[in-house]
């Protein structure tokens, strides 16, 4: 299998560019996770997003805008959103909001809804990628649908492969985990997927208090940051109860490995596996441990263990993103 994977400089962004206007998809890193890119506005090039992911077609894709482009020809910014923008993006920030009239977004990538999620990436590279090429750029994680998202190019090789026109390699994501969605497309403000940037954050920008929504299926009483309501439309990418996971099961607050699992760890001295074993932050950083949960799921998941048991992580902070996708990972598979 010959995969066309290039260092990001600034001759293959440019390339990269051109291969997007033409239609193709490029998987190029953000501070989150890699994505598979493709022109938001063809409705061709987003069924094959769609067709290369094996992703339902009921899941919206997120918008990608370079710094300078105006969201408000594609969406409806009011007040909120407005400060929202000047306070996260560039940044780890999702917002659902209503499709403006006239909205070039191809309605796929919408779902057919008449809302249409939209980003401004931070990492360098995306960001010059955006700005070379000069339009919105549909950009699910590169990997198949409900799969552990790509933290590095190798992962995207060895989840699509083939069925990517061109990745760029600009190194380890520093995220590591998906973006926050915050759906402003409603009266009251709410988070569709927790991420990089928590409720807390986002509500001190309000000025009030923000729900969080989950699927019906994988509701669960996390507390802290502000009440859990059901939400059975899927407005965002991360809402399906099963995501985000590897081939292996998950035993979710293990305390220590069992025979033949793997042992993924948080905090200092933790017990270790005879398979394998790997800590997330031996000091107890959350930033450090969402950084590296889907690279060390990786490796573990390419281990001879049977399982994958999982230590407990803090349900603060970051840590409810973390736990978010770890519940997603370890749910019974459709």
């Amino acid at each position: 299998m010959t995969v066309n994977v290039v260092p990001a400089t600034a001759e293959s962004i440019a390339a990269a560019a051109d291969l997007l206007a033409e239609g193709g998809l490029v998987a190029f890193p953000t501070e989150t996770v890699y994505g598979l890119g493709g022109d938001a506005t063809r409705e061709r090039t987003v069924a094959r997003i769609f067709a290369a992911k094996g992703r339902p077609r009921f899941n919206p894709l997120i918008v990608h805008l370079a710094p300078g482009m105006p969201a408000e020809e594609i969406a409806i910014m009011d007040e909120r959103a407005q400060r929202i923008a000047a306070r996260f993006w560039p940044g780890a920030l999702t917002l659902v909001l209503a499709r403006a009239p006239g909205c070039p977004i191809a309605l796929l990538a919408s779902a057919g809804l008449d809302t249409v999620a939209l980003r401004m990436p931070a990492h360098p590279v995306a960001q010059a990628l955006l700005k070379k090429v000069r339009i919105p750029i549909a950009a699910p994680s590169a990997n198949p649908s409900g799969r552990l998202s790509p933290t590095e190019a190798r992962h995207v090789v060895d989840l699509l492969g083939e069925k990517v026109d061109l990745i760029l390699d600009g190194g380890k994501c520093p995220g590591g985990l998906e973006s926050t969605v915050l759906d402003l497309s409603v009266p009251e403000a709410r988070i569709l997927r927790p991420g990089l940037v928590t409720a807390e954050e986002i509500a001190a920008v309000l000025g009030a208090p923000v729900a969080i929504a989950q699927a019906a299926a994988a509701l669960t009483d996390r507390g802290g940051a502000g009440e859990i309501i059901s939400d059975e439309e899927i407005k965002s990418p991360g809402m399906l109860a099963s995501h985000y996971a590897p081939k292996k099961p998950l035993r979710l607050g293990a305390e220590a490995a069992a025979p033949g699992e793997a042992f993924l760890a948080f905090g200092p001295n933790p017990p270790r596996s005879i398979l394998a074993s790997l800590n997330l932050s031996p000091t107890g950083d959350l930033v450090e441990a969402a950084a590296n949960l889907f690279a060390y799921l990786h490796r573990l998941d390419a281990s001879q263990a049977h399982t994958i048991a999982v230590m407990p992580i803090p349900e603060i902070g970051i840590g409810a993103a973390i736990n978010d996708r770890l519940r997603r990972a370890a749910a019974p598979r459709p």
